[in-house]
């Protein structure tokens, strides 16, 4: 009985730090993306990761659209100085099924410290050898 119970407590710690694992490479991602620094988000995303947006709009309808990686880390790198932005994560909610793990992450996102619109962020992540990239990034926004 002390054998499973053991068992069960080893698999419990693994699981955690796994999620804690994934959870600092999202973490890493919006360090970087706060400090408008592409060459930290770089670091945790494949070099094939797909960008995609959900734009939700009454009058407008919803529209889908798809971001190449290049033209995201450009982006980035050109917000001007001056504009302040932050984008609060409200919660994860993390599952891990091997070397793939998914993140569901509300947010909510401010543009001069005035609420701009709120979402979701889903990523799709791959372990590759021992670290955790990013591969799939899709979001919604809503004003």
């Amino acid at each position: 009985m002390k054998y499973i119970i053991i068992c069960f407590l080893l698999l419990g710690l693994t699981a955690n730090a796994q999620k804690q694992e994934v959870q600092k490479t999202i973490e890493v991602f919006f360090e970087g993306f706060h400090q408008k620094d592409s060459t930290k988000i770089k670091s945790v995303c494949s070099d094939r990761i797909i960008l995609q947006s959900i734009s939700e709009s009454f009058t407008k309808g919803n529209k889908l659209s798809d971001e190449k990686a290049s033209a995201f880390y450009k982006s980035i790198a050109s917000i001007p100085s001056s504009m302040k932005f932050q984008e609060k994560i409200l919660s994860y909610n993390i599952q891990i099924d091997g070397t793939m793990a998914h993140v569901w992450a509300p947010y909510e996102f401010y543009l001069n410290e005035k609420l701009s619109h709120t979402g979701v962020n889903t990523f799709t992540l791959f372990k590759e050898k021992d670290s955790w990239r990013i591969i799939y990034l899709i979001d919604t926004r809503r004003k």
